[in-house]
């Protein structure tokens, strides 16, 4: 998994491609990797693709953690994985993104070296939700909590990058992102008009900031993050959507935007980000179909680049000015 850092990705140089692409699936890209004695922190991992990645980890060696919101049925998926991979029982820790208090007992009770955290968990809602804070909840669950945590067990990548030549974060984004942009002087909807679509498409453009930044940040320790976009993946993501959001999928469906995947299918590109040699001491990039993703102009639409990743979710002013504007709401 480690090598010596390379330096961010500079316009000029070449996309990263890997030996996979769209079919390929989570365990095509572990059959023969051996991540014996690493370990590995899994958000979201009670169901879809959260359970498929951990999964795939613990087949290939690595000690999983799932970290969930509903504990009861974390237990039941790591149970799942157990009896799937013939691994050792992974363990279960309560999550709650949305939860300031959640986030700092999880990083508190964590202590050993970290070599993979996969930031997979997400939240879609169908009209304004707040947390106690004020929050906007999409941008608190899928931005805000996730970067507390980052933060947090900080120091536990770094030990496992000293150890072990490297760790790596995986940052869940997806092709929502060429949406929005983060809107810095109204991030929570207290003056414009609420649209869930707008505000998942800003966390999600945040998520892929955010991978920018870390590694501009932690590289030298021997931490990478890159962000993944895991395709069109029927999960329970869509329990919250409203029927413009149900109806807005379907059209990008049947314009053929994009074609629904597999489960498997779903966590080969976090995987690759995690394990995969070629981003071994890489990060701040943006992976599609198991591979780096062409940059496309702000103004290009969905349609047109449904594998392409817009210059706001790589804008290192951007992701330096979320950076500090997170530190300001979670510390």
């Amino acid at each position: 998994m480690g090598t010596a850092p390379r330096r961010i990705h500079e316009a000029h140089e070449p996309l990263i491609t890997t030996r996979f692409n769209a079919t390929s699936t989570a365990d095509d890209v572990v059959r023969g990797v051996d991540l014996q004695g690493r370990q590995a922190i899994v958000t979201g991992a009670s169901s879809g693709i959260g359970t498929e990645t951990a999964r795939a980890l613990t087949a290939a060696g690595v000690a999983v953690t799932l970290a969930v919101r509903n504990v009861d049925a974390g237990v039941t998926a790591a149970e799942a994985i157990a009896v799937a991979t013939g691994r050792a029982l992974p363990q279960v820790r309560a999550l709650d993104l949305a939860d300031p208090a959640s986030v700092a007992t999880l990083v508190r009770q964590w202590s050993s070296p970290l070599d993979i955290l996969v930031t997979n968990a997400g939240l879609v809602t169908a009209g304004l939700q707040r947390t106690p804070q004020g929050w906007e909840l999409q941008f608190a669950t899928n931005h805000l909590g996730h970067f507390a945590l980052a933060l947090g067990l900080h120091r536990h990548l770094a030990a496992a990058a000293a150890a072990r030549g490297g760790s790596r974060v995986v940052a869940l984004s997806s092709t929502a992102h060429m949406r929005a942009p983060v809107d810095f002087d109204d991030i929570h909807f207290r003056r414009r008009a609420y649209d869930p679509q707008t505000a998942y498409a800003q966390s999600k453009t945040a998520n892929s900031l955010f991978a920018v930044e870390a590694t501009r940040r932690w590289q030298a320790e021997g931490i990478v993050v890159n962000a993944v976009n895991p395709g069109g993946v029927v999960t329970g993501l869509q329990r919250n959507f409203s029927d413009t959001q149900r109806q807005s999928l379907a059209a990008a469906e049947a314009a053929g935007i994009f074609t629904y995947k597999t489960l498997g299918q779903g966590a080969a590109t976090t995987l690759v980000a995690a394990v995969a040699p070629e981003f071994a001491g890489v990060g701040g990039r943006y992976l599609d179909d198991c591979r780096e993703a062409y940059t496309v102009p702000d103004d290009a639409t969905l349609a047109e680049h449904p594998h392409g990743v817009k210059r706001w979710a790589l804008d290192p002013t951007a992701a330096d000015r979320l950076w500090r504007r997170s530190l300001d709401m979670t510390t």
